[in-house]
């Protein structure tokens, strides 16, 4: 696992050249998805060359990226997730909160993810296999608040809770704990490893989005599931804690 996030490191220091240098680009090109969701040339740029990159040194794995998508694989086997630019819409419109996700898959288990946001100037990493989180400031570990009242909680924008039909429990969440924030997207998970809020929640996610995120609150000794209480990057939703606070935030999310 050690070699494997050496890989990534080094997969995230190319990705952040090519986004870098076309953020804030007046001539970028934009598309939109048949989603409706925009993509961006250095989004296409930077999965195709890790997906070059990983053809070269991981010849035996698979690859599941956001953009030019993959295939499952199940139980034995390995799988890198690209998700080339997590905050794309911000991208393209100069905001700074964008990162490159990559995680690799073991087995059907999420072991390590790479979170780099080149734009705020920081890094994320972290390893299930015992290896612990860090950061470009060092080691990273959840808070140990234990009681809602207590918590700061993170979440995206109100479209995906209107969408899921799930805006009262957002703000029934929210009524419960000390603060809310909407920082959104990648970033809210990484303040949850950091030890900076106590929840994160997107009520609408793809694997992409999740699987980096998942595997750095867990090895910063946090909590990771779906919103069923799963402990999964592929329930089509995420719900990050530091653990104490989990099972009580979930609680209100269902009903």
């Amino acid at each position: 696992m050690d070699e494997d996030l050496g890989l990534a490191l080094q997969l995230a220091d190319a990705a952040d050249e090519i986004t870098l240098a076309r953020f804030g680009a007046t001539d970028l090109i934009v598309e939109t998805k048949p989603d409706l969701t925009p993509v961006s040339e250095a989004d296409r740029a930077v999965e195709e060359t890790l997906r070059d990159r990983l053809a070269r040194e991981r010849p035996g794995d698979a690859i599941f990226g956001e953009e030019f998508g993959g295939d499952d694989v199940h139980p034995p086997g390995r799988r890198w997730i690209i998700d080339p630019i997590d905050g794309t819409k911000g991208y393209v419109r100069g905001t700074p909160v964008w990162a490159t996700l990559l995680a690799l898959e073991v087995d059907g288990e999420v072991g390590l993810g790479v979170v780099s946001a080149p734009a705020l100037g920081r890094r994320w990493w972290g390893s299930l296999d015992g290896g612990g989180a860090f950061s470009d400031r060092g080691p990273l570990r959840v808070s140990a608040v234990g009681e809602l009242a207590d918590a700061v909680f993170c979440f995206g924008g109100l479209e995906d809770w209107r969408v899921t039909d799930r805006l009262h429990q957002l703000l029934e969440l929210g009524s419960r704990c000390w603060r809310t924030r909407g920082y959104g997207d990648f970033w809210m998970y990484m303040l949850v490893a950091e030890g900076a809020a106590e929840l994160a929640c997107d009520p609408a996610a793809e694997l992409w989005d999740l699987a980096a995120p998942l595997a750095v609150v867990r090895a910063a000794e946090g909590r990771f599931t779906d919103l069923a209480g799963t402990t999964t990057a592929a329930g089509g939703g995420g719900l990050a804690s530091n653990g104490l606070v989990h099972e009580a935030a979930r609680t209100i999310l269902a009903g």
